[in-house]
């Protein structure tokens, strides 16, 4: 086994491959410590300690829920907004069409699938939330977060625009290096 190792790791492809799964494990697990701002850290362990199937679903997103981290919904809504794509090519004939048109259809699709995935991530998120708090009978969100004032508020969203603002910036550097390269 240490032969077959040495072999794969002779390839530079491979090693390439491996390192970067390795490197995007080591990310998902420091991430899974990151907890979302407003939660009652308290109130979870608590829930986790006394309920097993809850226990048994940490297990399952890799400690990521009992922290409720920022990657717990990991790559979920993602491989959801798939599947969707995948059945509306069997029933709507323009999605159909744009499958059957080669790599530009499907960057299209893909395009449309991550579009999709940030709805279903705000769903799922929801329904994670409204899950804990009915079997935990109280409430997951700190009282704190829940209650911002109005100027928290607004100091947030202009954050989040900002933020927006960068990762549109950065599309459009990306795709005028695109045009310049074709």
């Amino acid at each position: 086994m240490l032969d077959k190792l040495k072999q794969i790791w002779k390839s530079k492809d491979l090693r390439s491959k491996m390192l970067f799964v390795g490197f995007m494990m080591v990310i998902f697990r420091v991430a899974a410590h990151i907890p979302i701002p407003g939660v009652n850290a308290g109130a979870l362990q608590t829930l986790f300690a006394q309920n097993q199937v809850l226990g048994l679903f940490n297990v399952f997103s890799g400690g990521a829920l009992e922290n409720f981290s920022i990657v717990m919904l990991g790559v979920g809504p993602y491989i959801t907004a798939s599947i969707i794509f995948q059945l509306l090519q069997l029933v709507v004939p323009k999605i159909e069409d744009l499958a059957k048109e080669g790599g530009s259809g499907q960057n299209k699709i893909n395009t449309y699938t991550r579009y999709l995935t940030v709805p279903l991530a705000v769903l799922q998120g929801y329904g994670t939330i409204t899950l804990l708090q009915s079997a935990s009978g109280a409430s997951i969100l700190d009282s704190n977060f829940a209650n911002m004032t109005n100027e928290e508020t607004e100091k947030y969203r202009k954050f989040l625009e900002s933020e927006l603002k960068k990762l549109d910036e950065n599309k459009t550097i990306k795709k005028t290096r695109e045009i310049k390269i074709e």
